[in-house]
């Protein structure tokens, strides 16, 4: 009978063992009850250098007020040293010429209508991020798993939506608004837990539609239609569009619109017609408004032909000097051949598991040589517990890796892992890694340690 990955991570590593030998390996990875006693205790754990003090919007923020002891506080220190990075408004980044290239549209159209800011805090309260825009309170990016909190108040923005109401209510009728957002996510070429968007707004008055003959949300939705094509054949020439019907909690009705784009199918933005209640709530009752958002890296990778999210917090002038300011579309030229290097982790896993947090964690020791960390298997037994089978990619952007490296940063991820679930919910309940130098040994504790709850790491 088949044995999954996750089912049998142990008896994998003897076979590992035994191929690896050919060629000098001799290393094994097995698991036996967890002990304080663990080599893992005794790693150093790496830390990556922090600023302690930023500016941000204008305003001087302590990393203590950020990465803070609070119960609700999940900002690691990863994700402090971005804040106040502000690619955006790097003239020759590619996200910053992005980012011009629209305003540049804007201006040829609107002249001196559409106010900018690129320079707003990018921490706000609870009320800011969600219930402004009409959130639900149990939606799931409320949750810890998907928001960063600095407490139970305040949060690190999911969007630069969060600064809609406000300006609405600051008597701003046209406005973009581009920042860096910070949702906890994945690990792959596409996802980054800090990336950049464009938010923007216009308002009508009723004198803006009532000679149109159609009413004010049918007006507005017209109109933002025409100003959204009007953009996406000012950044990717005539192309082949499309507007699909959507559901956003702060636009009715919600579009997504859609280029053909070197044949394929591309997601630009969503937008639609602002809700009622938000513009009520801003003094706005009688007016009607629209609303759009994109997320610059999304665009910039593809009309840059950039591969990985990574690069573009690459320092490396390899890739910096490739960008001028106003030159949108110039295509990355590839300096890394370096290839992947793999580790499996597979461990048992409790009701308050997500991967979110695994990837926290992994993203927490090995920040950006990780690129990404996928489930490859997933064994459920007869008792109903569940074990999952993790595989971690380690690939610099800018270098080799050794071997030595790799196996340094995965025993830190699993020490972390095993900090991460003391200080907080388990979901991992025994622990302990081993090197083994006799296949006889190794595959004798490995039909031992697969009758008893374990958390396996190749090494």
């Amino acid at each position: 009978m088949a044995i999954s990955l996750a089912q049998s991570t142990l008896f994998s590593k003897t076979s590992l063992f035994l191929r690896s030998s050919c060629n000098g390996l001799n290393r094994l990875t097995f698991c036996v009850p967890f002990s304080s006693g663990s080599s893992l205790s005794t790693k150093k754990k790496w830390k990556p250098p922090v600023a302690s003090v930023l500016e941000l919007g204008g305003v001087k923020i302590a990393k203590d007020d950020v990465v803070r002891d609070d119960p609700t506080n999940n900002v690691p220190d990863t994700i402090f040293a971005k804040l106040g990075m502000q690619l955006h408004r790097r003239k020759q980044h590619p996200i910053g010429i992005l980012k011009n290239a629209i305003y540049e549209y804007f201006d040829a159209n609107y002249p001196n209508k559409f106010d900018t800011f690129d320079d707003l805090c990018p921490i706000v309260s609870v009320k800011q991020n969600f219930d402004d825009v009409l959130v639900p309170a149990d939606h799931v990016s409320r949750s810890l798993n998907d928001t960063y909190y600095i407490d139970s108040q305040t949060v690190l923005r999911c969007h630069t939506s969060a600064h809609q109401a406000e300006l609405l209510r600051g008597g701003h009728t046209h406005f973009l608004v581009t920042g860096d957002v910070y949702r906890r996510d994945s690990i792959d070429s596409t996802h980054y837990p800090v990336f950049h968007q464009m938010e923007g707004v216009r308002v009508f008055s009723p004198e803006d539609w009532e000679a149109s003959g159609v009413d004010g949300t049918d007006y507005a939705a017209q109109d933002l239609k025409k100003c959204l094509e009007g953009l996406a054949r000012h950044l990717f020439g005539a192309v082949e569009m499309r507007w699909i019907d959507t559901y956003f909690p702060f636009t009715n009705p919600s579009y997504e619109l859609e280029i053909y784009f070197q044949d394929q199918w591309l997601e630009v933005l969503g937008c639609g017609v602002t809700e009622q209640e938000i513009l009520k709530r801003s003094g706005k009752l009688d007016n009607v408004a629209w609303a759009f958002g994109l997320g610059l890296e999304r665009l910039s990778m593809v009309l840059f032909d950039i591969p990985d999210i990574r690069l573009f917090w690459s320092t490396d002038e390899r890739f910096t000097s490739q960008f001028s300011q106003g030159q949108l579309g110039v295509k990355f030229k590839p300096f890394s051949k370096y290839p992947p290097c793999y580790k499996d982790m597979s461990f048992w896993i409790s009701d308050s598991f997500t991967e979110n947090n695994l990837c926290e964690v992994v993203r927490g020791v090995a920040g950006d040589l990780v690129e990404e960390v996928s489930l490859i298997d997933n064994f459920t037994n007869k008792k109903g517990m569940t074990s999952q089978c993790y595989r971690i990619a380690y690939r610099s952007m800018e270098r080799s890796l050794t071997d030595e490296e790799i196996n340094d940063l995965q025993w830190q991820v699993s020490g972390c892992a095993i900090d991460s679930i003391q200080d907080r919910k388990p979901y991992v309940r025994k622990l302990e890694l081993s090197y083994l130098n006799d296949t006889a040994e190794a595959a004798s504790r490995v039909h031992e340690a697969l009758s008893r709850d374990f958390l396996g790491l190749r090494l």
